[in-house]
């Protein structure tokens, strides 16, 4: 096996993996982490010969990339907020426009030991990130997966985040006898019908968090249905959804009792977060 070196491994991968959409991206963070490197000294050292083992790692992860294997999963961990988290294929790969809904909570909610409950956690990204930011807030996060709730508990260990309780079960059904400031969720919107199901990085993610039935809506309107009776007084509910779905999720907030509905855009400009309030003061 002749020595190569960074720059041409770099090309390499990127002829390899011509058909991603991160072409650059997904050659630097795969040859950095074999490496055990930064990004930036790819390009500090590109004229740095590969060792035969380090050739032979690279070549091994860039077929799984090439077969579509996420990046994330690959390397085991992907960045969100502020944070570094583990994720595998029991959990969704957090996404940069699920940003909005840690934005969109820290905002919304100024008591300064509020109560937060995350639903549908996966690998905790959304609950940690405000958990992170937020120390005092006690936050209750469940999945229906056992093996989703393994790794967002390992992530609260690695990041030393102490202010999350993980509990497994059904959307409200999980959470303890109490009522919540803030109910966040990204639950699964995906019509089963839905051509990107058999594209790109969704191909490997666990179908359980992504797909819902009655046209991707049904999980939406199980949340909506039990949420209002979770939450305080002028409590919030702020749901992800499809960019499709904007006034349709605003419809089932508003069928629920729910008031000042809106639906906020990602940087984007693409529907992305519909939220409500339960009302200050409660009939009879």
């Amino acid at each position: 096996m002749t020595g190569i070196s960074i720059k041409q491994a770099l090309r390499m991968a990127s002829h390899a993996i011509a058909g991603s959409d991160t072409v650059q991206l997904d050659a630097e963070l795969l040859l950095a982490a074999v490496l055990g490197k930064s990004r930036t000294y790819l390009y500090t050292w590109p004229e740095q010969v590969l060792t035969p083992s380090e050739r032979s790692y690279f070549e091994s992860v860039l077929e799984r990339r090439v077969m579509g294997e996420p990046v994330a999963y690959i390397l085991g961990t992907r960045d969100f907020w502020t944070l570094t988290l583990r994720v595998n294929r029991h959990v969704l790969i957090p996404r940069p426009e699920t940003e909005l809904l840690v934005e969109t909570a820290l905002a919304l909610v100024t008591t300064p030991d509020a109560s937060i409950a995350d639903l549908g956690t996966g690998s905790g990204a959304i609950a940690l990130s405000i958990a992170s930011e937020r120390p005092a807030w006690k936050i209750v996060a469940t999945d229906m997966s056992g093996a989703a709730l393994m790794v967002a508990s390992d992530n609260a260990s690695l990041l030393n985040i102490a202010n999350v309780e993980f509990r497994q079960g059904s959307w409200c059904e999980a959470l303890p006898p109490m009522l919540f400031d803030l109910i966040v969720s990204n639950p699964p919107y995906i019509d089963s019908t839905d051509p990107h199901l058999t594209q790109g990085d969704l191909r490997f993610e666990p179908r359980s968090a992504l797909v819902a039935a009655d046209d991707g809506l049904a999980d939406i309107r199980a949340l909506c249905s039990q949420a209002p009776h979770c939450l305080k007084p002028g409590g919030w509910l702020l749901l992800e959804h499809g960019w499709t779905q904007g006034p349709t999720v605003a419809a089932i907030l508003q069928s629920s009792g729910l008031e000042s509905v809106q639906t906020l855009k990602d940087l984007n400009g693409n529907d992305r977060l519909t939220l409500g309030r339960r009302a200050l003061v409660l009939p009879g």
